[in-house]
């Protein structure tokens, strides 16, 4: 009986899910997935490019303010990427009855969450791993060469340095994104609407 019970209740679950879903064509899925391929692509392959030939070069003080830099753009877009995910859509919509800035470009990305957030939490996120993975490698070749460090202890701290960083930025930054997701949406949103026509 119990079991049944759970049965039934799984169904009606993923049958208000399907409801629930926004019917899209698969052509507009794979013109998503293969555009955001390429500006990954580009974007890693161009930044890559500019930070292992110029950050082998920078000093250890502009060495740690790039990784510092580079791993608080990462956490502030993958709170961007949370916020987008869990605002409420309706808030929107009533701003922009009311013709406020900002609220139609929010509209335009809570209808977009799961683009927006994969640009934001992935493409961007990666993108600052790398670079500030370079810089990390930077800063511990300077500390070995010139501070006559232990090589394998040096790396490996200055990466689990950066990673803590990092992981320790989202976490905090997931919990503040859920909880202000509608501000920080909407300050997005006002920040980047001159760069959208609707």
């Amino acid at each position: 009986m119990f079991k049944k019970k759970k049965e039934s209740e799984l169904k009606n679950l993923v049958e208000q899910t399907k409801k629930k879903e926004k019917i899209k064509k698969e052509k507009a899925d794979r013109k998503w997935i293969l555009t955001i391929v390429g500006i990954a692509f580009l974007l890693s392959f161009v930044l890559s490019l500019l930070a292992n030939g110029a950050i082998p070069n920078i000093s250890l003080i502009l060495g740690m303010i790039l990784t510092l830099l580079f791993v608080g753009i990462g956490v502030l877009f993958d709170i961007v990427g949370v916020a987008v995910t869990t605002a409420d859509e309706a808030v929107f919509h009533s701003m922009n009855s009311r013709k406020v800035k900002g609220a139609s470009t929010a509209v335009m990305f809570k209808k977009n969450a799961d683009k927006v957030s994969n640009f934001c939490c992935d493409v961007v996120g990666d993108i600052c791993g790398v670079i500030s993975g370079a810089a990390g490698t930077a800063i511990a070749a300077i500390l070995i060469t010139k501070y006559h460090m232990h090589p394998l202890f040096t790396g490996l701290f200055i990466t689990a340095i950066i990673s803590s960083l990092t992981i320790g930025g989202k976490a905090i930054g997931k919990s503040f994104a859920i909880n202000k997701s509608d501000i920080i949406l909407y300050t997005f949103a006002k920040a980047v609407s001159p760069f959208y026509r609707h």
